[in-house]
């Protein structure tokens, strides 16, 4: 979820879900070292729970990097153990340390020694030509004995020669029932699934059989959905959501971000799937993408394109 899961992406489906456990995009461990810190790490209070994802691969400065992480006030740190890309790659961490287990339990085990918080893994179940079988047991057998609290597994292989990062994405078949044993065999430990998953009556499916389920697309394209996380997963009473007050927060938002420099863009790139289905989200849309992005755009715009949306209908206008 780089470039994607940034502050102004998780104010926003804070506003959607109070309880839900919010990822930070990744951030490599040298750049929360050596880098602008508070441009990289700083976050609203609202957000909260939400975790710090480190990519790396040096023990040490995992170790320092979630230190650092955990002054700045995140609930848990989760080292990355499943991204692709190019990237990643070229600095040997992400999936690539999916061939080295040992390596991902020393980077878990100095992080563990940094910091009181939760430390977690979020790994794929192979790579490359490995054996999803004997690939993922090592990996989940390492971090759990260097004392990670979750591994979250994304359910299908990455393939670091041949596909592209967001190939990678679609392309490699999902194997939900590998996930299914790991946690199988391991009762005791928690253990997530990630990868595919469109809906949250997909992901209430996945409980049956493991910990947690994660989304990622699903959530960052149709925001709305976590509207139903609360009632769905943690048994708080349903409510309709209330999206007057959500605009409200989120033109706020916009307004204090604006104020520090910031362009509305920043803020409404990640809510231009919010109304996904009703009447209206097709102008809704058309607004954000186009004078939300002009130079000097103030939140009015973010109104205008609500006042859009038809909710007196839903069976009309849908995009």
């Amino acid at each position: 979820m780089m470039d994607w899961t940034d502050r102004h992406c998780r104010f926003l489906h804070r506003q959607l879900t109070r309880r839900a456990l919010l990822y930070t995009e990744m951030v490599v461990a040298d750049a929360v070292i050596q880098g602008a810190r508070e441009r990289l790490l700083g976050f609203d209070d609202t957000e909260h729970p939400v975790a710090l994802q480190l990519g790396g691969s040096d023990p040490q400065k995992l170790a320092e990097a979630a230190r650092i992480g955990e002054v700045f006030g995140y609930d848990e740190i989760n080292l990355n153990v499943g991204c692709p890309s190019d990237r990643v790659q070229s600095g040997t961490f992400g999936a690539c340390l999916m061939k080295t287990p040992v390596l991902v339990a020393d980077c878990v085990a100095a992080m563990k020694a940094s910091v009181s918080i939760p430390v977690t893994v979020k790994c794929r179940i192979g790579v490359d030509e490995q054996d999803p079988e004997p690939a993922l047991d090592a990996l989940a057998d390492g971090v759990f004995a260097a004392g990670a609290d979750a591994l979250w597994v994304h359910a299908r292989k990455a393939w670091l020669e041949g596909l592209s990062p967001r190939e990678n994405r679609d392309i490699p078949p999902l194997d939900y029932n590998r996930v299914y044993r790991l946690k199988a065999k391991n009762p005791n430990k928690f253990i997530g699934i990630n990868g595919g998953i469109q809906s949250l009556e997909e992901a209430l499916d996945h409980i049956d059989h493991v910990d947690g389920a994660m989304l990622g697309r699903a959530a960052y394209h149709t925001p709305g959905i976590l509207a139903g996380v609360d009632a769905a997963f943690y048994g708080d009473k349903p409510d309709a959501p209330d999206f007057a007050a959500l605009i409200d927060a989120m033109a706020d938002y916009a307004a204090r971000h604006i104020e520090r420099g910031g362009r509305l863009g920043h803020v409404t790139r990640h809510m231009v799937g919010l109304f996904h289905g009703l009447p209206g989200a097709r102008r809704y849309r058309q607004i954000l993408s186009t004078d939300a992005t002009r130079p000097g755009a103030g939140p009015d715009v973010l109104k205008a394109a609500f006042a859009a949306i038809d909710f007196s209908r839903t069976d009309a206008e849908a995009a």
